[in-house]
């Protein structure tokens, strides 16, 4: 029997909450009981999930002047960056040709080495939006480059929630995966992973591709697991996802790979660019290469070095979260 979710989550929270959702909805949040009289900031906050939607109501009467600022983890891996983040970035222009289009990179790191190195300024979020505020720019539709809803995602929200008061209107929307198929939403794992099937070769019995994914000490870490359970369902063949600095790890994978009888892989990075992991952590020549490590255990390998930007359905997918953000940043 399936179980009502609805009745679940209200009953888990002791504020009285219930979960109102719509299909196929973006905006799916806990509404608050017509008990709770008092909401906090803290309990309204929580509730909050799907597209985030801020209006601030002490800015109503100013004249709407919108941007979209696109935020992204980064690289300095430049052939890749113009492939991928630059990529998708001109195609979300494309699908708003007469709206401010911005990019960010959430690590600082990042930014500070690009502009050493190539004496670009790339804003970090916080900057970006400082600019803007100061340009008169009202309305913020921020959008998100990140696979799942991890830790860079939560700096996404972050950055979300200190500045939506500094601005009339701010939207943000969600990862590339972030809602799983649960009630009436949208499955975000089906659809990338029919988008990212769309790279992947041919593969004999013997044969399997190892998709390497980041990795997360956030709980968001659990996705890989749906991922994995996702590719089973998709009976997409002798597949794996593994991840570098999370769970499953490469070696978590070999056993099933042995088991299996495979002989051959292809790696190939489940990562908005083909950087430094893709690049060394995978293919390197290093010893503690992935690359190394499954030549070592006797398995013959290919790799396939390029970003998830420079998949175009992938893409198209990126577009269709911007377009959800600025979808919400207009609603009435």
């Amino acid at each position: 029997m399936k179980r009502n979710f609805k009745k679940m989550l209200a009953m888990s929270l002791a504020c009285g909450a219930v979960f109102a959702l719509s299909a196929p909805s973006v905006d799916a949040s806990y509404m608050l009981n017509p008990e709770v009289k008092d909401a906090t900031p803290a309990l309204l906050e929580a509730s909050e999930i799907g597209v985030l939607k801020y209006e601030n109501p002490k800015m109503q009467n100013l004249p709407n002047k919108d941007a979209i600022l696109v935020m992204s983890f980064g690289t300095t891996f430049k052939d890749s960056r113009e492939k991928t983040i630059e990529a998708t970035v001109k195609a979300i222009q494309a699908a708003h040709p007469n709206v401010k289009v911005e990019l960010a990179f959430t690590s600082h790191i990042i930014v500070d080495r690009i502009k050493a190195k190539e004496g670009l300024d790339i804003p970090t979020p916080e900057a970006a939006l400082q600019q803007l505020k100061k340009d008169g720019y009202t309305r913020i539709a921020l959008c998100s480059l990140d696979v799942i809803p991890g830790m860079e995602y939560a700096y996404d929200k972050a950055i979300f929630n200190e500045y939506k008061g500094n601005f009339k209107k701010m939207t943000l929307g969600t990862s590339l995966i972030y809602w799983q198929g649960q009630e009436e939403q949208r499955d975000d794992v089906e659809s990338a992973l029919k988008a990212l099937s769309t790279q992947f070769p041919a593969v004999a019995d013997d044969e399997a591709i190892l998709v390497m994914a980041h990795g997360t000490p956030h709980p968001a870490n659990a996705y890989y697991a749906v991922i994995q359970d996702g590719i089973n369902k998709m009976q997409l063949k002798n597949t794996f996802i593994y991840t570098v600095e999370g769970w499953p790890s490469l070696e978590d994978i070999i056993p099933e790979l042995k088991a299996k009888g495979i002989k051959s892989v292809t790696l190939m990075p489940m990562m908005m660019v083909a950087g430094d992991h893709a690049n060394n952590d995978m293919a390197g020549d290093d010893p503690d290469s992935h690359k190394s490590v499954l030549m070592k255990a006797g398995f013959k390998v290919n790799t396939y070095i390029h970003g998830l930007g420079e998949n175009k359905a992938i893409r198209s997918l990126f577009v269709e979260r911007a377009n959800e953000s600025w979808d919400m940043l207009e609603a009435k």
